[in-house]
């Protein structure tokens, strides 16, 4: 197994280009599910269906969350369609397996007074909140994910154009940015990140105070400080600005297929979930535009 397993994120890695985080939870599945029927004395080509039901039925009783063992039998049945293909076992154990049923939980979101009051926190007077301030407006303007905002380089923001090319794996998406976002995002440019890189040839945009490239912890931290600062109750994450993103745009009118295309949303399904918000958008607009409102 482990030579297939090997094979196997071979090809995840260089035909179907996952990202490492991806590439990773595939790698802790599948070595937590060797484990598992090495410990049974199963070899993986005399897997049965059985087999996979007593595994689950043992995630459960660990304590698994739905989404983590939906996400484990993905990876299994991911591996057995791989070594089904070349021939190595002769039917697919997963077949006949389903997922858990997963409840779609509501997302946070942010309301626009209280996005305002926390993109108004970090004051442009020193290095480290001119940077705060463009990144906090960033994060808010365009929707992106953290591992995504982290990962870009200077030369994927066109500030003549007003858009920022996001690359995720061999997809791209071109995302416009607000004016305001745009106007925070080059006096960063031009007036700090040029002097927190140590070194000319750092491409990251979004650099820590010591030079180097911005990390998803580092991004959090500056987050929850100034969520702290703003007295804000609600928990706030990168994430929680996407969510904002989503819903504000969806509820001042946006079309739900351009929304998915600017969080790059392979299935219209998952963007949906932010139509539970528009009927509180609709009534805004309707108070303010019908004359008998």
């Amino acid at each position: 197994m482990e030579r297939q397993l090997k094979y196997f994120f071979e090809f995840l890695e260089n035909e179907k280009k996952l990202s490492d985080n991806t590439l990773q939870s595939y790698k802790r599945d599948l070595k937590q599910f060797k484990r598992y029927i090495e410990a049974c004395e199963v070899s993986y080509n005399h897997v049965k269906e059985e087999d996979i039901k007593d595994y689950i039925k043992e995630l459960h009783e660990n304590g698994k969350k739905p989404s983590s063992i939906s996400r484990c039998i993905a990876s299994i049945r991911s591996f057995y369609q791989f070594v089904l293909k070349r021939k190595k076992v002769k039917i697919d154990p997963t077949a006949n397996i389903q997922s858990p049923k997963i409840e779609k939980r509501v997302p946070s979101v942010l309301t626009s007074k209280e996005v305002e009051l926390l993109l108004n926190q970090p004051k442009d007077i020193d290095l480290k909140g001119t940077r705060d301030k463009a990144m906090l407006e960033f994060a808010y303007a365009t929707g992106m994910r953290v591992t995504e905002i982290i990962s870009l380089n200077i030369e994927d923001v066109n500030l003549e154009e007003g858009y920022v090319t996001c690359k995720t794996g061999t997809k791209q998406r071109n995302i416009p940015l607000g004016s305001m976002s745009l106007n925070a995002l080059k006096e960063y440019i031009n007036e700090a990140r040029n002097v927190l890189i140590k070194n000319e040839d750092e491409k990251a945009l979004f650099v820590n105070i010591n030079g180097g490239r911005l990390t998803r912890q580092g991004f959090w931290k500056i987050i929850k400080y100034y969520k702290e600062q703003a007295h804000i109750t609600k928990d706030i994450t990168p994430h929680v600005l996407r969510h904002s993103f989503a819903t504000h745009l969806l509820q001042n009118g946006a079309d739900l297929k351009a929304i998915q295309t600017m969080l790059g949303h392979s299935d219209i399904s998952s963007t949906q979930i932010y139509m539970q918000f528009q009927d509180e958008g609709i009534k805004d607009i309707y108070k303010k535009a019908h004359p008998r409102a």
